[in-house]
């Protein structure tokens, strides 16, 4: 089946546009390996070496959150490139795989960003209760570390989404300029 590129305001996909789009999420696939690795290893120093409540409290998030951080940072480092390579070539060879299967898996991709960013702003709005209900009551150090580091790795996960949601919408707009003539 034919389809052509329709000019739309500002934007038109193309080769470079998915290579650009897969070579970003790799990068930040690997970025978010990273710190979900650091995350990790920190939280497991400081609880082995410092043993204080604060850090066994802020270990729980660090270590839970920075288990997906990487989970999904090598997820979405190891596939990108074998994503990047068949959309790159369903452009000329097979536009139709590009409009039946990659515009509704960014669909899902970018309405299941809006879940990830509520549930980012419930981690950070959560830390900031238990910072601040606990920061003045030593006994409570834990929940006040809990609370600390769901602040951080809220924040840290909200901005990586809030960026890759951009990047993502970005690119369904682009998908979205195939059309049949």
């Amino acid at each position: 089946m034919y389809y052509s590129f329709i000019n739309m305001p500002g934007t038109m996909i193309s080769r470079t546009d998915i290579e650009k789009y897969f070579l970003a999420e790799k990068q930040a696939g690997l970025i978010f390996l990273i710190l979900g690795t650091a995350a990790i290893i920190i939280a497991l120093i400081a609880v082995f070496t410092i043993k204080t409540n604060v850090w066994k409290g802020a270990a729980i998030p660090l270590i839970l959150l920075g288990v997906i951080q990487a989970a999904v940072g090598y997820a979405v480092y190891n596939k990108s490139d074998e994503q990047r390579v068949s959309n790159v070539y369903a452009v000329d060879m097979n536009p139709d795989k590009l409009i039946k299967q990659e515009i509704p898996r960014m669909q899902k991709v970018t309405k299941n960003f809006i879940i990830y960013k509520w549930a980012e702003v419930a981690l950070i709005v959560a830390g900031i209760i238990l910072f601040v209900t606990y920061r003045s009551r030593p006994e409570k150090a834990l929940l006040y570390g809990l609370g600390l580091a769901l602040i951080i790795q809220g924040v840290i996960l909200l901005t990586a989404d809030f960026i890759a949601s951009k990047r993502a919408d970005t690119y369904l707009q682009q998908l979205q300029t195939l059309q049949k003539p």
